[in-house]
C-alpha cells in the first residue's frame, strides 16, 4: 500500500515576484489572507493536465506539477523536454520532485534551469549497510526508535545543506509505527535544527495536506525565523487542491500572502544556468 493510499484512510499524522500574464490573478482564490496554491500535484494516465485544469477553473486553485527525475520517471533529457514543453502550453507551474541524493547529474544543466522549483522530500532513510527505509510505506518497521532518528535527521540535514531544493516536502513526518510518539520525538532542537538547515538557503517549508505535518508549533518557529511556506497536496487525483489541513492550519498560525514562497516563473528555479 502507498503512503498516499495508507494515509488517505487512516488520517494520520525569499519568494519571486510573479510578473507573467498567466498569473495576474494569482491571488483570486485566497482564503482568509493566503493565497491558494497547491505545489505539490503529480499527472497520471488518468489525471491529466486537463482536469488539473477543470479544478482551477472551478476551485480558483493555482496549481504547480511535480514530476520524479529518476528512470522509472523522467528518465533523461528527452523525457523532462518533452514534459516541460507539455506544460507550458498550460498556467501552472513546473516542478520536480527528486528522490535520491545527486539525481541533477543524470541531466544537462541548461534544461534543468527551464524548471520553476524544486522539491524534495527525505522518505527514503539511509540506514547503513546497504538498507533504505521508505518511511511512507505501511509495513516500515523501526527497530530501535533512537537509532532512527539520529539517521533521519542526518539525512534530512544532508538534503537540506546540499542538494538544489526550493522546498522541503513531506517535513516532520513519521513511520506510522512510530507516529504515536510525534511531539515526544520532535523535540524542539530536531526542529530548529531543520530550521536552521532551511533558513541558510532561504527552502520553503511546505505544509503537506494529506500528512497533517508540521504542527503548529512547527510553524510558529518558521514564522518566527522567517522561513516562508507552501501547501501541498501530493494528489494524483481530484483531492488536487482541497487543501484542508493546510488552510485550517494557517488560519490557526496567522499565515497571510507574504509568509508564502512562490517560484519564479522568469528565473525558474535558480540552481542551474
Amino acid at each position: 500500500m502507498q503512503r498516499r493510499d495508507f494515509i488517505k484512510t487512516m488520517g494520520i499524522a525569499g519568494g519571486a515576484v510573479l510578473t507573467s500574464p498567466l498569473w495576474n490573478n494569482v491571488f483570486a482564490a485566497e482564503d482568509k489572507g493566503f493565497p491558494l496554491i497547491d505545489l505539490h500535484v503529480h499527472l497520471t494516465d488518468t489525471f491529466t493536465i486537463e482536469k488539473v485544469m477543470e479544478i482551477a477553473e472551478k476551485t480558483k486553485v493555482k496549481f504547480g506539477i511535480v514530476a520524479h527525475p529518476i528512470d522509472w520517471g523522467l528518465k533523461d533529457d528527452e523525457a523532462l523536454q518533452k514534459h516541460i514543453d507539455m506544460l507550458r502550453k498550460y498556467p501552472v507551474y513546473i516542478g520536480l520532485q527528486p528522490v535520491g541524493i545527486g539525481w541533477y547529474k543524470n541531466y544537462s544543466p541548461s534544461l534543468l534551469s527551464q524548471v520553476d522549483y524544486i522539491l524534495m522530500d527525505p522518505q527514503m532513510v539511509p540506514m547503513g549497510d546497504g538498507v533504505t527505509l521508505h518511511i511512507w510505506e505501511f509495513d516500515t518497521y523501526v527497530a530501535d526508535t533512537e537509532e532512527f532518528m539520529q539517521k533521519y535527521m542526518d539525512y534530512a540535514l544532508t538534503i537540506l545543506k546540499n542538494e538544489p531544493m526550493n522546498i522541503f516536502a513531506w517535513p516532520l513526518f513519521l513511520p506510522v509505527c512510530i507516529a504515536r510518539d510525534y511531539y515526544t520525538l520532535w523535540t524542539e532542537e530536531r526542529m530548529q535544527q531543520i530550521l536552521t538547515a532551511a533558513k541558510a538557503r532561504n527552502i520553503a517549508i511546505e505544509i503537506n495536506d494529506m500528512a497533517h505535518t508540521p504542527h503548529d508549533k512547527f510553524i510558529y518557529m518558521a514564522k518566527e525565523q522567517g522561513l516562508k511556506f507552501t501547501f501541498g497536496s501530493d494528489s494524483r487525483n481530484a483531492n488536487a487542491g482541497r487543501l484542508d489541513y493546510c488552510k485550517t492550519i494557517a488560519k490557526k498560525c496567522g499565515l497571510k500572502k507574504d509568509d508564502f514562497y512562490f517560484p519564479d516563473t522568469n528565473k525558474h528555479n535558480g540552481f542551474f544556468k
